[in-house]
């Protein structure tokens, strides 16, 4: 398939949908980036891409909402404004893998609802124990994230590096700025919060289970 006949393809599935807006000028550059690269060739293997579109998706849009629940505690407090840098990351972050989400016709998973309310809840509830446990639960999600990427990474090295050369590129830059999210967080005392090394354990348990499931479902 040509560039232009899918992007004509994605225009009309977004009819068929009744998705409330067709693929943007920027979704657009997207999707010729990507057709340059050889990510819409037929030998891709889709399984792979939508399974890593799918949960990365699921895990910028749950940090949205764990830092939407931060500033909900925190916002007007001294480290406010370092939590507010951090989630204009993560927004740019989901803006991209919305995107992505429409240029490759992802099916999100069924458990946006669920992470959206966890999301929140455990943003807000760390919060609430002070300004360190705002950032032990940064220094853990970010971390496990981190992690994760460099997993897919790794999957995406051994199939074709120069296949998958723009998607590398997206998730290696989003792990660099998780990195540098979890070096804020040590940076603002995560390490005084209480019980941190348990709060953490607990934390990490629940990404690892956030990530299985959002692969799958």
């Amino acid at each position: 398939m040509s560039c232009a006949g899918a992007v004509a393809t994605c225009s009309v599935w977004w009819l068929r949908t009744g998705a409330p807006r067709p693929l943007s000028a920027y979704g657009r550059r997207i999707l010729v980036r990507f057709c340059s690269s050889g990510m819409l060739a037929d030998n891709i293997n889709r399984a792979t891409v939508h399974r890593i579109l799918r949960v990365d998706h699921a895990g910028e849009y749950g940090a949205n909402r764990i830092y939407a629940g931060q500033m909900a505690v925190l916002g007007r407090s001294s480290v406010g404004p370092v939590i507010q840098k951090m989630w204009d990351q993560e927004k740019d972050h989901l803006k991209k893998f919305n995107e992505l989400m429409v240029t490759f016709r992802v099916r999100p998973t069924i458990l946006m609802p669920f992470w959206n309310v966890v999301g929140f809840a455990l943003g807000a509830g760390t919060a609430l124990l002070g300004k360190e446990g705002a950032m032990a639960c940064t220094v853990a999600v970010e971390e496990s994230i981190a992690r994760h990427y460099n997993n897919q990474i790794r999957t995406l090295m051994e199939e074709d590096p120069e296949k998958y050369e723009e998607l590398l590129q997206v998730i290696k830059k989003f792990r660099d700025e998780e990195l540098e999210h979890h070096d804020t967080g040590l940076e603002h005392d995560a390490e005084l919060a209480p019980a941190y090394a348990v709060l953490k354990r607990v934390i990490q348990a629940g990404c690892s289970t956030a990530i299985y499931l959002s692969e799958r479902f």
